[in-house]
């Protein structure tokens, strides 16, 4: 009888089963196997609780050939037990925190080493099974080795600390200007953290909760504005001589907040929008030819983009540990985890999983 582990398993919206699946086979060639230390849930996990399939494929994924059903978990960190065939890049016993952009290689974006845009993009975890699992299979080349004064924990942050990093990177120079972050979720407060590491002149927040509103001022944010308490174009004008700030980052994923996210900058400004949206906004698309404003998007980050956040993890400069609110089994990962950070938003930002 074939060896099974338990693993969170995506079935429907509002339908994840810990259950037991095989033990996912000996890695392929250009592959390694996992053994899970610890697997954030993201908010795209919850987008997939809540609204899914977002990204679950509903027919074969051109590059993984799932669909429907998947195991869930990609900002993970763990000991490699396996390589497969031509492996060279890492060895049986490093610790790693893997991407999670699966990648064809052949596309426009890939050779242009913007593997995060693949044309046939399969996330870990989403178009592929994922980390809420004791082991995971996952593309040797996404593996980032963790330095020696990054533990577990820390490293299951760097998936999504490095989503900020990177749109931070998109925006340019920012030194000395004012951003304005929308959103203090996980995304936000590491896009807070890259923003003060890059020299942010202000940086402007908005965001409604009390318990989120305290963690930005602890990661960095000059001024938090509610904008449930206030105007936030007007408060933010206020704070600017007038014009609106210099680079705003939505990190938040609401068709409200996409709009707003330029109507908060000046104009010749730019908007990077991050977050996850699971429906469309209305949007005047006179409010950029008129003003020269630009939108830029951005998606996740590449393995460069771990290797510039270890840096700045390593000085301090951006760190995990405001980060984790909460740390659970798998067992657990649905009342404690998914349901947890629904039903109290406010008081988690990201709780980790363990798969035992």
């Amino acid at each position: 009888m074939a060896e099974t582990m338990l693993a969170a398993v995506w079935h429907a919206p509002k339908d994840i089963r810990v259950e037991s699946v095989p033990l996912p086979p000996p890695p392929p060639p250009g592959w390694v196997q996992i053994k899970v230390a610890w697997c954030g849930i993201c908010g795209s996990d919850l987008h997939e609780y809540l609204a899914g399939p977002i990204f679950i494929p509903t027919s074969p994924h051109p590059l993984t050939g799932k669909s429907g059903s998947v195991i869930l978990g990609h900002e993970f960190t763990g000991d490699v037990v396996a390589v497969g065939e031509g492996v060279t890049s890492v060895r049986v016993g490093d610790r790693v925190a893997p991407d999670a952009c699966q990648h064809c290689g052949v596309c426009q974006p890939c050779r242009e080493g913007r593997y995060n845009v693949c044309e046939k993009l399969a996330f870990t975890g989403l178009h592929n099974d994922g980390a809420f699992a004791r082991f995971v299979n996952v593309p040797a080349e996404l593996c980032y080795i963790l330095p020696d004064d990054v533990d577990y924990e820390a490293g299951a942050l760097m998936e999504p600390l490095a989503t900020g990093f990177k749109a931070v990177r998109m925006a340019g120079s920012i030194l000395g200007l004012t951003v304005v972050v929308l959103g203090a979720g996980t995304i936000g407060l590491g896009t807070i953290m890259a923003a003060k590491a890059a020299g942010a002149g202000q940086i402007i927040v908005l965001e409604m909760s009390r318990a989120r509103i305290a963690k930005a001022k602890e990661c960095g944010a000059d001024v938090v504005i509610n904008p449930k308490e206030e105007d936030p174009v007007a408060a933010i004008k206020a704070l600017t001589n007038g014009s609106g700030a210099d680079v705003s980052f939505e990190c938040i994923g609401n068709k409200h907040t996409g709009p707003l996210a330029v109507d908060v900058i000046r104009n010749t400004g730019t908007a990077i929008i991050v977050g996850i949206f699971e429906e469309p906004s209305a949007f005047n698309f006179f409010s950029l030819s008129g003003t020269d404003k630009k939108v830029v998007g951005s998606l996740t980050y590449t393995i460069e983009d771990f290797k510039g956040l270890a840096r700045l993890m390593a000085k301090g400069a951006i760190k995990a540990d405001p980060l984790i609110t909460g740390r659970i089994g798998l067992k657990d990962i649905v009342d404690k985890g998914f349901l947890e950070l629904i039903n109290n938003k406010d008081e988690n930002i990201k709780i980790l999983v363990h798969p035992e």
